[in-house]
C-alpha cells in the first residue's frame, strides 16, 4: 500500500530573514505521550547559532517554553561549536539518550568539523528534562576524549554523527549500535580526502553496552567504506534498521560531487553479526533490481509498529551533480526480505514549487511514529537560496498514513 500525505504545517517558522530552523520532536519515556522538541537557528552552512528545547505533555498538542542553549560560545582554543542531533528512547530500558556532535575550531572554519568533531551523549531517566551525566563517547581500554577510537585523534580527523536521521537501534541482545562517520587520515595521520570531493569519511558502527552505573561502554565494532572512483565523498549518514531475518540493513548517502558523469546513488550494506562485519557497499535498489538516481543528502529508515519498514529520502529523475537536487522528498515501504526498496509504494511527500529558487532543499529532517494515530510525523527543514524568499526556511511537519 502507498502512503498518503495526511497534512503539512509549519512546526517552527523562520524567526528572521536570512535564517533557518531545523528541528524534531522525541518520545522520552517508553510509555505515553510526553515529547522533547529541539530546533536549532542558523544564518551559516553547517554552523548553529542557537538550540531551543521544548517539552510537552500531550503528544504535541501544547508546549513549555522554550529554553535557549548557546550552540557556540568562545574558549582559549577557539569556538566551541555544538550540533544538537536528538534523542533515542531506548526500548530496552527506557532510558532517553541525548545526542549531538562538538568541536572546538580554532578558526571557526567548517572545515575544520574533519578534524575537531566528535560525538557527545547524555542519559535521562526524567523525560529529558535533567541529565545523569553529560559526556563524550569514547570507546573502552586506552581511549579518551582526545582519541576516542582507534585511528581517530581529535586535531588530527574526526568522527560524528552525520544528522539528526543517524539514529541508534537496539540489539537483541539489548547493546545500542550507533552509526557515525569517520574521516580517513594520510600517512602522518592527518585527515586527508581519498577523492576529489568538499570531504570524504567512511562509516563506522560503534557498539553500546549499558553498565550498572547507567553509563556506556564503547566499542567500534566494524566499518563500511566505499571506492572513491564510484563516490567521490565516500559514504556519510548511514541510517540503520533490522530485517525480518535478523540481519541489519544501512543505508548510506554518496556522492559525484566534482565528478558528475559518474553515477550519484543512495548505497546500503547488510550485516549478519550485529554490525561487525558489513557486506561491500553497493547502490542501493529498486525491489527489481533496478538502479535508481539520489542527490548527496540525508536519508533516514523508519521501523513502524506494523512491523514494515519505510525509508524518506531524495530520489532524481535523472542524475543528481553532488548534493543538488534536494528534492523531491519522498517515502517508500523497503522490503523486509531483501531490503530493498519497493518501487511502486513511493509516494512524493514534497516537491519544488513555482515560487522556489532554483536551489530549494528539501532535506534535514527526521521522522518518527505517532503512538496516538500510528502516523509518520515528518520534521523537516525547507529552505530556498533565491526565490521569494532568500536564504532561509521553516521547520515543516508532515503527516503522512501508512497501512498499521
Amino acid at each position: 500500500m502507498k502512503p498518503t500525505l495526511v497534512s503539512t504545517s509549519v512546526f517552527i517558522p523562520s524567526p528572521a530573514e536570512g535564517t533557518h530552523v531545523m528541528g524534531g520532536s522525541y518520545y522520552t519515556r517508553p510509555k505515553g505521550l510526553d515529547l522533547m522538541s529541539v530546533h536549532t537557528l542558523s544564518s551559516r552552512s553547517d554552523i548553529l547559532s542557537h538550540e531551543y528545547y521544548r517539552f510537552s505533555e500531550d503528544n504535541g498538542r501544547t508546549w513549555s517554553e522554550a529554553e535557549l542553549i548557546p550552540a557556540s560560545r568562545e574558549t582559549p582554543e577557539g569556538t566551541l561549536q555544538r550540533h544538537n542531533r536528538g534523542g533515542y528512547l531506548d526500548p530496552a530500558t527506557g532510558r532517553f539518550i541525548k545526542l549531538r556532535n562538538e568541536a572546538v575550531l580554532p578558526n571557526n572554519e567548517v572545515m575544520e568539523f574533519m578534524r575537531y568533531n566528535t560525538v557527545h551523549h547524555a542519559v535521562s531517566l526524567d523525560g529529558g528534562r535533567t541529565d545523569l551525566f553529560d559526556e563524550p563517547l569514547v570507546a573502552m581500554g586506552d581511549y579518551d576524549a582526545d582519541h576516542p577510537l582507534p585511528n581517530v585523534r581529535r586535531g588530527h580527523n574526526c568522527f560524528m554523527m552525520g544528522d539528526s536521521t543517524c539514529q541508534p537501534i537496539t540489539l537483541p541482545d539489548g547493546a545500542l549500535l550507533q552509526p557515525v562517520q569517520i574521516s580517513p587520515v594520510g600517512p602522518d595521520g592527518i585527515y586527508r580526502p581519498k577523492g576529489p570531493g568538499f570531504t570524504y569519511t567512511d562509516c563506522g558502527f560503534i557498539r553500546g553496552t549499558w553498565r550498572d552505573d547507567l553509563h556506556i561502554d564503547w566499542e567500534l565494532a566494524g566499518m563500511v567504506m566505499a571506492d572513491p572512483e564510484r563516490t567521490t565523498r565516500g559514504l556519510i549518514e548511514p541510517t540503520l534498521a533490522r530485517l525480518a531475518d535478523g540481519r541489519i540493513l544501512t543505508v548510506m548517502r554518496g556522492s559525484n560531487d566534482q565528478r558528475p558523469e559518474i553515477p550519484g546513488y543512495r548505497w546500503f550494506a547488510l550485516s549478519d553479526d550485529d554490525g561487525r562485519t558489513w557486506t561491500e557497499a553497493e547502490p542501493w535498489t529498486y525491489d527489481s533490481g533496478t538502479t535508481f538516481h539520489s542527490p548527496s543528502s540525508c536519508s533516514q529508515l523508519v521501523a513502524h509498529s506494523s512491523g514494515r519498514l519505510y525509508w524518506i529520502g531524495n530520489l532524481c529523475d535523472k542524475n543528481p551533480e553532488g548534493n543538488l537536487p534536494r528534492y523531491p522528498i519522498v517515502i517508500a515501504e523497503v522490503s523486509m526480505d531483501s531490503g530493498r526498496l519497493i518501487e511502486d509504494t513511493v509516494m512524493v511527500i514534497d516537491d519544488r514549487r513555482p515560487e522556489d529558487g532554483e536551489f530549494v532543499t528539501l532535506s534535514n529532517f527526521y521522522a518518527r511514529e505517532d503512538r496516538e494515530s500510528g502516523t509518520i510525523k515528518l520534521h523537516m527543514l525547507r529552505w530556498t537560496k533565491g526565490g521569494t524568499r532568500g536564504f532561509q526556511g521553516d521547520c515543516m511537519l508532515h503527516e503522512i498514513s501508512v497501512t498499521r
